[in-house]
């Protein structure tokens, strides 16, 4: 019985702060607004923290009581899955998915592939964060993430989505007023723009295949871009030098002539992509969902439904 009485105020609790009121979340779970309060008190005395903020008009969550929202939400999202699981009466996916993606993943794979999801599981909403900073999934209350490496937290799921080609590039112009580099001992004589991570500060090297073997090569120049990876490509479109990017940043921009790839025999080089999760005995069915469609998207063999151009 207790058990239960705690499951029920868990209820409450995540009605009252997704309504942000007592009286509507009452109206939904249909019992009083003071019996709503009794069972959002009785669940603050069980934990020993402030889950509201109270105000004569309104309420607020407190930093611990969203978190707490977060994993309460999960968690019964779980278990409405986990019995539909066992009754048979498992419907399609639904409800809201939360992806945060870096920018250029997000805008060259991940975006031009969710109309292709929506369009076969019509009733998942999707909410994408589109940021290179690392998110806090029990504090945010994300779903899943797309980072360009593995976590070092052991709470989290890491599949790989892909090994990202790089290529080496530069505009006509560029090349025509400064020469065509023809070796790798050349890109020092050029303005080589730099990514640099915001987190650490560190200028990301560049990766080239050189006899047999992975090379970096820390290259300089009078550019730098932090956070946002496309910058870089940007500057490379109008004349401001070299660059190593994602291939598929700049696939068109190949494709049209407007840049030049260049040091071929060097080329092939890659970074990876992971899809991460935090590690759950039962995820709910759009997140499961939708892992499978997305790993489908960039595994080897025949292209699945809404795959971008690489």
């Amino acid at each position: 019985m207790q058990r239960q009485n705690q499951l029920a105020s868990i209820e409450l609790f995540v009605l009252a702060a997704e309504y942000e009121g007592f009286t509507p979340a009452a109206q939904a779970a249909g019992v009083t607004p003071a019996a709503v309060s009794r069972s959002v008190a009785r669940l603050e005395d069980r934990l020993g923290v402030r889950l509201f903020v109270r105000t004569t008009r309104r309420i607020r969550l407190t930093d611990s009581g969203r978190a707490y929202f977060e994993q309460c939400r999960q968690a019964l999202a779980q278990l409405v899955d986990a019995e539909r699981e066992i009754t048979g009466d498992q419907a399609a996916p639904s409800g809201q998915l939360r992806i945060s993606a870096p920018t250029p993943y997000a805008h060259h794979r991940l975006l031009p592939v969710l109309p292709a999801f929506r369009a076969r599981y019509p009733g998942v909403e999707i909410e994408v964060h589109i940021s290179n900073r690392n998110i806090d999934f029990a504090e945010e209350g994300y779903d899943l993430a797309i980072r360009g490496r593995q976590p070092v937290d052991s709470n989290l799921v890491a599949r790989k989505l892909e090994d990202a080609e790089l290529v080496l590039v530069a505009s006509p112009g560029y090349l025509r007023a400064a020469g065509v580099p023809q070796a790798l001992g050349d890109l020092s004589r050029h303005p080589c723009m730099q990514f640099e991570l915001p987190s650490t500060g560190r200028k990301i090297p560049w990766l080239f295949h050189d006899g047999g073997m992975v090379r970096e090569v820390v290259t300089t120049g009078p550019y730098t871009c932090s956070d946002d990876v496309l910058g870089i490509a940007t500057l490379a479109r109008h004349g401001a030098g070299l660059t190593q990017t994602y291939r598929f940043i700049v696939a068109d921009d190949l494709a049209r002539g407007e840049l030049v790839e260049l040091l071929p025999a060097h080329g092939g080089t890659s970074r990876p992509f992971y899809l991460l999760y935090p590690h759950a005995r039962h995820l709910p069915l759009r997140v499961r969902t939708f892992i499978e469609f997305l790993t489908a998207q960039f595994q080897p063999g025949p292209k699945a439904a809404g795959m971008p151009r690489r």
